[in-house]
């Protein structure tokens, strides 16, 4: 039978039409071979594309971990710079504290010593040196209060960027985390299709490689820069305690000659006035004893002087011619101008006397109450400045 006669003879028996039955059966054959194609190169692509997820998931672990290490190191360091910046702080809080006896000595010194005599009120080498002591010391605290304040501040940035890094850490740790299970999936991790959640955040949330890095760059940089600040504030603050300690123990040695040179001037100048007192007391009682011996010598010369002038009296009424110049009235003329002229002189020398007793007891008042100062000044300066000052000693801060 031929291929024109076949045809008709299925439409005579009522069945399909070969052609169509043809068309059809090469169709599926087509579809059964695009099919295998297909899951060929299905299998192939889901392999291929599921190996550089992998391979890409490989790559940002060990970019992850590269960062991490990064900030791990930088946080370690930014721990130990903010420990040692802390003891600088406690070292400073102690500088602080021991400038704090110093200075309430030298202000009780200052104070002791506005007590002093009027007199000795001027303004001395004790007192100038005093008060430059005053000024460092106030200077050195203000210093160090502006020193502490810079500190705490510091350590307040430190404690900012260990803050920041940590948590890049603890986000680069989650995220690590997520991809070291995401390589761990397989195919046959799952024994039924997973659940896909939804995403936590818009994909415009989402940041690019680029700045992802940069964050933790921008983090690293300013831990390192806080760093390298914190660093230098502690070379700053070491330098500043150094000097600040040597300046102060400076001036307490200055003040402290200045006080030594005082005391033995003063010492001086109390056994000076101590030997001139002395002295005068001594002139005041041999002044005594020569008033006392000019009253007795006056008191026996006015015996003399009766007798002659009663003598002369007595003379005066002799009888007509024999009331005459002769030699025995003459003497008793001299002796009685004699004796009068010595007791006039012996009056003369009592009241002198008498004046200088006086002024060398007025002396002898003002360098009492002059030794009486230096005394006290001595007592000020020695004892109750020298008991303030002693205790005060300047340790390295």
């Amino acid at each position: 039978m031929s291929r024109l006669e076949e045809p008709l003879r299925w439409r005579r028996l009522g069945g399909p039409d070969p052609e169509v039955v043809e068309a059809l059966r090469r169709g599926s054959e087509q579809l059964t071979a695009d099919s295998r194609r297909l899951l060929t190169e299905a299998d192939k692509t889901s392999r291929r594309v599921q190996q550089g997820a992998k391979q890409r998931l490989e790559q940002r672990l060990r970019d992850i971990q590269y960062l991490r290490e990064e900030l791990e190191r930088r946080l370690e360091e930014v721990l130990e710079e903010t420990e040692a910046l802390v003891a600088f702080r406690t070292r400073v809080e102690r500088a602080l504290e021991a400038c704090s006896d110093p200075l309430r000595a030298t202000l009780l010194c200052l104070e002791e010593r506005s007590r002093r005599a009027a007199v000795e009120q001027g303004p001395d080498e004790v007192e100038r040196e005093l008060l430059q002591e005053m000024e460092v010391f106030q200077g050195v605290a203000a210093l160090l209060q502006r020193m502490l304040e810079q500190i705490v501040e510091q350590i307040r940035l430190n404690r900012s960027a260990k803050y920041h890094l940590e948590k890049d850490l603890k986000d680069k740790f989650q995220a690590q985390s997520i991809d070291d299970l995401c390589i761990l999936m397989t195919n046959n991790s799952f024994n039924q299709r997973p659940t896909v959640l939804p995403l936590t955040h818009p994909p415009s949330m989402a940041v690019s490689p680029d700045e992802w890095e940069g964050l933790s760059v921008v983090n690293i940089s300013r831990a390192e820069q806080e760093k390298a600040n914190s660093a230098s504030l502690r070379a700053l603050v070491s330098s500043l305690l150094d000097q600040t300690a040597c300046d102060m123990r400076s001036r307490l040695r200055a003040t402290a000659l200045a006080f030594q040179r005082k005391i033995q001037e003063t010492k001086t100048a109390k056994a000076q006035m101590e030997e001139h007192l002395a002295r005068v007391q001594s002139e005041v009682s041999s002044q005594k004893r020569n008033r006392e011996a000019l009253g007795v010598a006056m008191a026996e010369k006015e015996l003399p002087l009766s007798v002659a002038q009663a003598r002369l009296s007595a003379r005066a009424k002799r009888p007509g011619t024999e009331l005459c110049q002769d030699p025995a009235q003459i003497l008793l003329l001299a002796e009685v101008q004699e004796l009068t002229a010595h007791i006039h002189r012996m009056r003369t020398a009592a009241s002198q006397s008498d004046a200088a007793q006086q002024s060398l007891v007025r002396c002898q008042l003002e360098l009492e109450h002059n030794v009486e100062v230096k005394a006290r000044s001595l007592y000020v300066d020695e004892v109750l400045c020298g008991g303030h000052r002693q205790p005060t000693i300047i340790q390295d801060f």
